[in-house]
């Protein structure tokens, strides 16, 4: 069966506490689970032994996502029973204060479906009322937690119907476990939220708009390649511009004695946008100058610092941050 769905006609508000989803979800996820397949249910354990998962909770502060070891007690081939026993873990907050359940909580969900991989979880309006930060650590927990079933690829929530979406109006859509920043290459388990301070440009692209965006990283990861690589990513708002080429990418980026050095790919010397190379250099030197660690910026490309940025700008020194440039 390629679609189920599922309509709660007695939508029923169960309270565990404080935070966002409920617990009538456990039951719903029991009847999804008939349209998965019965084999290879965990497919993305690190163990060796196929029974043991992780449980993503939420810190008592609010700060960051903690992830518990956690071994299956149901048969790991019965679909149906393992999607029961991680929603149920999520449901229930754990035996230590410093751990919160995603999954506890007043917000009633109004109907499911399950089409070829995608889940789609659709509540009522108040779903809006959780605190932004909160709301996302939980859809981080939740979404870690879920897609470890192989039946379950990406997790989409929508509200009312209509796509959830983040503070800036986009729709935040279908997300793996990749949607949350951590290092899939040495993965620990906990996670943290942060605003950061990133810089774009103006629409004429010859001045710098500070913007504030907040973010759910693993903490293995530097704040300032977070920081760099939102930037580079780009705004989330028509009312800024980015400033550097999407496809540049990191190589390294460390900070040593006061100095951020930024080794970046050759696509950072193609400037797709309209934009100064101060404007684009200044971008990326304010927004890392943010840390109070970094009073300088270094940048090479591939290693090479005698590069002239758009024929123009001298890579061969370090940078300070420059606030005649900002646009406040």
């Amino acid at each position: 069966m390629n679609s189920f769905i599922f309509s709660l006609k007695n939508r029923i508000k169960y309270g565990f506490g404080k935070k966002g989803i409920s617990a009538l979800f456990i039951t719903i996820c029991m009847s999804l689970s008939a349209c998965a397949g019965n084999s290879g249910v965990i497919g993305k354990s690190d163990s060796d032994d196929a029974n043991e998962v992780k449980i993503y909770y939420v810190n008592s502060a609010e700060t960051g996502i903690i992830a518990d070891d956690y071994t299956l007690k149901s048969d790991i081939e019965d679909t149906d029973a393992v999607i029961a026993e991680l929603i149920e873990q999520l449901s229930k907050n754990p035996d230590t204060f410093s751990y919160e359940a995603p999954l506890a909580g007043r917000i009633a969900l109004i109907d499911y479906s399950l089409t070829d991989d995608s889940l789609i979880l659709n509540f009522d309006e108040s779903y809006n009322s959780v605190e932004h930060v909160t709301e996302i650590l939980d859809r981080a927990a939740m979404v870690r937690t879920l897609t470890q079933i192989d039946a379950v690829k990406t997790v989409t929530f929508q509200v009312n119907g209509s796509p959830l979406t983040d503070a800036s109006g986009t729709v935040v859509g279908g997300m793996t476990e990749d949607t949350f920043i951590y290092n899939a290459g040495n993965e620990i388990n906990t996670y943290e939220k942060v605003t950061l301070t990133l810089y774009f440009t103006n629409e004429e692209g010859d001045g710098l708009v500070k913007v504030y965006r907040t973010v759910v990283f693993n903490s293995n990861i530097s704040m300032e390649r977070i920081a760099l690589e939102q930037l580079i990513a780009g705004p989330n708002t028509d009312e800024v511009y980015p400033t550097i080429n999407p496809e540049t990418t990191i190589n390294s980026i460390t900070v040593r004695d006061g100095i951020c050095y930024v080794d970046l790919n050759s696509a950072f010397t193609t400037e797709p946008y309209t934009v100064t190379a101060q404007t684009a250099i200044y971008s990326i030197v304010n927004t890392l100058s943010d840390f109070n660690e970094v009073n300088k910026v270094q940048i090479t490309v591939d290693g090479n610092k005698d590069v002239k940025f758009m024929d123009s700008v001298s890579l061969s020194g370090t940078f300070e941050r420059n606030l005649e440039i900002n646009i406040e």
